[in-house]
């Protein structure tokens, strides 16, 4: 038996794309020592609801602790996010040049092998049509 059809009215809601939009957060190294100190001060079975209350997680305070280990207060401001990039900008620029000389180089081979073609091709056609070679 078939589902009778619902009394709601069908709304349609359009997303608001500024709500949609997701960032990165960045904390000031203010915060982050304010937040190690109130971590540093916790007692048994307090560290969670602090850190549900400031929306962290615990390898966070597991790096900042590091990085403050490693070094002073400077090391807590992380000035870009993410590992260092493995090349240069000049070494991806040469690669990317070498990638386009081997693309040109084998479309060189290609139009060059065509041209053979055409001539070979042109030849035929004049032995055909004279019946003997016209060199």
């Amino acid at each position: 038996m078939p589902k009778p059809e619902s009394q709601i009215p069908d709304n349609h809601i359009l997303p608001d794309s500024q709500l949609e939009e997701r960032t990165r957060r960045r904390f000031s190294t203010k915060y982050k020592l304010r937040i190690l100190a109130e971590a540093d001060q916790c007692g048994h079975g307090e560290l969670g609801p602090l850190l549900r209350r400031e929306n962290l997680y615990s390898k966070q305070l597991r790096d900042w602790r590091k990085q403050l280990k490693v070094g002073d207060e400077a090391a807590l401001f992380k000035s870009a996010p993410g590992p260092k990039a493995s090349k240069k900008p000049d070494q991806k620029r040469i690669e990317q040049l070498e990638k386009e000389l081997a693309k040109t180089q084998h479309r060189l081979r290609v139009t060059e092998d065509c041209v053979d073609l055409q001539k070979k091709a042109l030849l035929m056609l004049d032995l055909s049509n004279n019946g003997s070679d016209p060199s």
